[in-house]
């Protein structure tokens, strides 16, 4: 008997992993390229395919767990059909992949689940066990119109049931699985509930490729400071017990490094002169940026499977914010690994607003009665890509340049080249911070994760642009007499942008990177990805010409 009832729960287990209705929709023009953890289950394919597919494949499902209690249910013992209803939910929802490799996402499973209750009932379950449980599915559904919250109500109504109920101790344990299991399952849909992300039954999600004029984008994320980890409402609870002494910063730390990236927040409103509206949703994996730095491995990892949520909530483009843009050779690992969708660093438009910037500072330099063509110009983080840029850039017209950079030799070669280009300007290279107290113009941009500009490196009158993130400039700089701090990479998108998480750039502002992100779901011109150290002055000035005319602003 025990053997039989081992087979009849494996086989419960592959009849719910099926995918009855995939095939069927596949072969009526369902296109899976649409999927996302958003749109999958009954709605979205009635938007696809009309409300006679969506009850087929709506019947395939329920069939499949219906078949698995029914099954289960011949051994006439109420723990072993309560079981196969937890093997075929966890079939739908973990298909074995080895059978199935090339499946998209699939749904909540609660039309599986509706069809275990139906079996559990025909194979002698009461009524008041099988059915309330769809009761309370259904009120939770009408009064709030999250599904996942619906289902995980429901199976605890059920659990509870079975435990007050006279069956045998195993099945209230199975029905207790089966709670945990849907729990688990949605713990992100749930968390999401919590940060106010999550879509209710009968939104209005952008689906991939469905509008042309509606586009959908992700964008990498990650808190600067171990405070930034408590903004979210759903890790808020945290904060109260940090300030008691109840938990450490190491133990926030080692927490945040187990979590798989989460949707965090969403940017809606922007729409650009063209008519295409955009939504962003704000991806993180709560890694600070000395972790990134200091585990790479961790750091590709968890961009990796970011990049793979992305493409799970149905963006066509993952941006890498902040540190996330440097991991895995400035993203090309994590386009290796994750090809189906576009993934970009930011590089190119960044780069591209500092070339809009710059011209504006010297100008307003001159303006306010500075002499430009003896001024003295320090680039920090010169090594970079970025960095370099800019000293390209103003070289030509100040009196010296000073490169600081942590490679000396590097420094050299791309002092050398300027110096061929520019043999009236004085320039110099060292690695040491100190040497910037002179400059009355200071151009930075590193990756570090700390401020490395301090009052001692800085002169009264000093102006700074200041383009790292996080910000390379101490807070306290701001208050020498005469300095002036301008962030850099600063772009307000076309629209009314809004959105329930800080960004920190101000009101209505992304950092270029975001921007680039959007202008490229926005344009379809996907090969214009920024990846690698290296970036092409091309993409550079497509970036530049199309954020203007699709209405893209940079602040300075």
């Amino acid at each position: 008997m025990l053997f039989l009832a081992l087979v009849l729960l494996v086989l419960a287990y592959v009849v719910g992993s099926l995918p009855l209705g995939y095939w069927l929709l596949t072969r009526l023009g369902f296109n899976p390229r649409t999927v996302s953890a958003y749109n999958l289950g009954v709605e979205n394919v009635v938007r696809q395919l009309g409300p006679t597919a969506a009850l087929a494949s709506a019947a395939l499902d329920l069939l499949k767990g219906f078949l698995a209690v029914l099954m289960a249910s011949s051994l006439q013992q109420a723990e072993v059909a309560v079981m196969a209803g937890l093997a075929a939910f966890a079939g739908h929802l973990y298909p074995p992949r080895f059978l199935f490799p090339h499946l998209p996402p699939r749904g909540r499973g609660n039309l599986v689940l509706l069809g275990v209750f139906a079996g559990l009932y025909v194979g002698g379950l009461s009524l008041w066990i099988t059915l309330l449980p769809l009761v309370v599915w259904a009120a939770v559904i009408g009064l709030f119109g999250f599904a996942s919250a619906a289902t995980v109500a429901g199976l605890s109504v059920f659990a509870i049931a079975l435990s007050l109920s006279a069956l045998p101790t195993a099945a209230k344990l199975a029905g207790w699985a089966l709670l945990a299991l849907s729990a688990w399952r949605f713990k992100e849909n749930l968390g999401r509930i919590v940060d106010g992300t999550e879509p209710r039954v009968g939104d209005d999600v952008p689906m991939r490729g469905k509008n042309p004029k509606q586009v959908v984008t992700a964008f990498m994320i990650h808190p600067l400071t171990v405070a930034d980890f408590w903004e979210t409402r759903r890790f808020a609870w945290m904060k109260p017990l940090v300030e008691r002494g109840v938990l450490t910063e190491r133990s926030v730390r080692a927490f945040a490094a187990q979590l798989r990236p989460m949707k965090l927040g969403e940017l809606r409103g922007i729409k650009t002169s063209d008519g295409t509206e955009i939504r962003m949703y704000l991806l993180s994996s709560p890694l600070l940026p000395d972790v990134i730095q200091n585990q790479p491995e961790l750091a590709v990892k968890r961009a990796i499977e970011g990049a793979r949520l992305a493409h799970e909530l149905g963006a066509s483009v993952v941006g890498l914010g902040a540190f996330w843009s440097v991991v895995g050779n400035k993203g090309e690992a994590v386009q290796s690994a994750v090809p189906e969708i576009t993934v970009t660093n930011g590089g190119a438009y960044t780069a591209g607003t500092i070339k809009a910037a710059i011209p504006g500072i010297l100008s307003h330099f001159e303006n306010e009665g500075r002499d430009l063509k003896q001024a003295v110009a320090a680039v920090v983080g010169a090594n970079g890509v970025v960095s370099f840029g800019i000293a390209r850039t103003i070289t030509p017209q100040v009196r010296k340049v000073i490169l600081v950079g942590r490679d000396l030799e590097r420094l050299e070669r791309s002092a050398a080249s300027l110096r061929r280009l520019n043999p009236d300007t004085e320039i110099v290279t060292t690695i040491d911070i100190a040497t910037i107290r002179e400059a009355d113009l200071i151009f930075s941009a590193t990756s570090d994760p700390n401020p490395v500009i301090f009052p001692e490196h800085v002169k009264h009158g000093a102006w700074i642009f200041d383009e790292g993130r996080p910000a390379d400039v101490h807070d306290t700089v701001a208050l020498l007499p005469g300095v002036r701090v301008i962030p850099g990479g600063v772009v307000r998108p076309p629209g009314q942008m809004r959105t329930n998480i800080d960004v920190k750039f101000g009101e209505s502002n992304v950092p270029a990177c975001l921007a680039e992100t959007l202008i490229i779901a926005a344009t379809g011109e996907h090969e214009r990805k920024s990846l690698g150290p290296q970036t092409k002055t091309e993409n550079i000035n497509f970036f530049v010409d199309q954020a203007e005319k699709l209405g893209f602003r940079v602040i300075d």
